[in-house]
């Protein structure tokens, strides 16, 4: 009989869709084609209020999941839950408690700086417990993250992403002179840095924002005036993957990303990457001169490093091509074995 595994996702209760939820999917997908029985658990995680978070935590604390051979909890705060044989793949813990907490409360009262180390209490003891036999992260980010804050290891361990890349043959929609910023628009993911950016571009070259968020109306403002910028909103993977196909580059511009699926599906597009020095894994996945640019979060030395792409195409494709081979070699395969092994799941049920 095949082992069965519990999948313990986070879900917004906005039904907003991203990253994490194209990891879930591609996850549970790849366990069940390696014969192992997965159920994808979500829990509606409300994160917008301590109390909030608290039910969250008490949520996955009192599932009961012991007819599961093996479990495995995701994004914070899913490694709450109880097993005798569990395995963690973090996404990442709550980062307004954690790195980014100094940029959401720049004056904390006393009770947020108490909250601050409660959440960091409960995380550090769940993580700890010694039914959990490892601690695999996204990238050295997050694992950097839980060693500082919670003196927890862990082991890095890269997924594929599930967007679809265009089919050979196919004719690109444009000529390449375009620079590519798609995702979810938000503070944290820094456009604005890339629109400003743009102003200082020296060719003649557009910039495509795709995807939406709650910064939306804010950097559609901020463009106004920016005849090079077009943002397109929401988009289909589809559309998404003409995209990138046609795209000159892809500017990546985050601060401190967990991982940054972005990056890997621009390289499986042969596009090289423009990101920053504080931009937290894409700054490790992109080698500065060989797949891309890391260079400092300024607006005026990003546009540098796009146009001097746009005015050595030969260079560009070829660091494209560069980063298409370390995206490939990611897999969901090595992914799952590694897991099955963790749980002890390689020979049948535990």
């Amino acid at each position: 009989m095949s082992p069965r595994v519990a999948l313990l996702t986070v879900k917004s209760p906005t039904g907003e869709v991203g990253g994490a939820e194209r990891f879930y999917d591609g996850l549970t997908a790849a366990l069940n084609s390696a014969g192992i029985k997965t159920d994808c658990i979500d829990v509606t995680a409300e994160i917008s209020g301590f109390d909030d978070i608290l039910r969250s935590y008490l949520s996955f604390y009192d599932l009961d999941l012991s007819i599961y051979d093996g479990v495995i909890s995701t994004k914070a705060p899913s490694f709450a839950a109880r097993h005798r044989n569990h395995a963690v793949y973090l996404l990442h813990t709550i980062r307004t408690y954690y790195d980014m907490f100094d940029e959401t409360f720049s004056h904390p009262s006393a009770d947020l700086i108490a909250q601050r180390e409660l959440v960091h209490r409960l995380d550090t003891a769940a993580l700890s417990r010694s039914a959990i036999r490892d601690v695999f992260v996204v990238g050295g980010e997050v694992k950097q993250r839980l060693q500082i804050y919670n003196g927890i290891a862990s082991k890095v361990l890269y997924h594929p992403t599930n967007q679809p890349t265009r089919q050979a043959g196919q004719p690109d929609l444009r000529k390449g002179n375009y620079v590519l910023m798609p995702g979810r628009l938000h503070r944290w993911k820094r456009v604005d840095l890339v629109l400003e950016a743009s102003r200082h571009f020296r060719n003649d070259i557009e910039l495509i924002v795709s995807g939406a968020g709650e910064d939306e109306e804010r950097l559609k403002s901020l463009a106004a005036d920016m005849a090079n910028v077009t943002f397109l909103g929401h988009v289909s993977d589809a559309t998404l993957a003409d995209l990138y196909a046609g795209a000159l580059a892809v500017a990546f511009s985050p601060i401190r990303e967990d991982y940054g699926l972005i990056t890997i599906e621009a390289f499986l597009n042969g596009k090289p990457v423009v990101t920053c020095s504080d931009s937290g894994e894409p700054a490790r996945i992109v080698r500065d001169r060989l797949n891309g640019f890391v260079c400092p979060p300024d607006p005026a030395t990003i546009a540098e490093r796009l146009d001097w792409l746009f005015e050595n195409a030969t260079k560009a494709k070829q660091m494209g091509a560069e980063g298409k081979q370390f995206a490939e070699q990611i897999g969901w395969d090595s992914v799952c074995s590694t897991l099955v092994h963790s749980l002890n799941l390689d020979d049948g049920p535990a």
